[in-house]
C-alpha cells in the first residue's frame, strides 16, 4: 500500500486523473519489503498520509506513467 502526496481527500486524488506519477512524485512508498510501483497496473493507496489513514482508494495507472481511474 502507498500513499500519495498532496491529497488530503480521495476526492483530491480524482482531480490527479491524467497526472504522470513518475514526473510528478505522486505516490510515496511505505513498504519495508521494496518498491511497490512496477509500472502500469493498480495499486492500493492510503491517505492523507501513511501514519493517518482516513482514505483508502485504487488507482490503475497506464504503461507511461499516467493515473487513468481514481476508485
Amino acid at each position: 500500500m502507498m500513499s500519495v502526496y498532496g491529497c488530503p481527500t480521495k476526492k483530491a486524488l480524482k482531480l490527479k486523473v491524467g497526472t504522470n506519477v513518475l514526473t510528478h512524485t505522486l505516490f510515496q512508498e511505505t513498504s519495508m519489503f521494496g518498491p511497490e510501483y512496477k509500472g502500469a497496473g493498480t495499486y492500493a493507496i492510503v491517505g492523507p498520509s501513511p501514519t493517518e489513514r482516513k482514505w483508502f482508494a485504487t488507482v490503475t495507472v497506464d504503461a507511461d506513467g499516467r493515473v487513468v481511474k481514481v476508485s
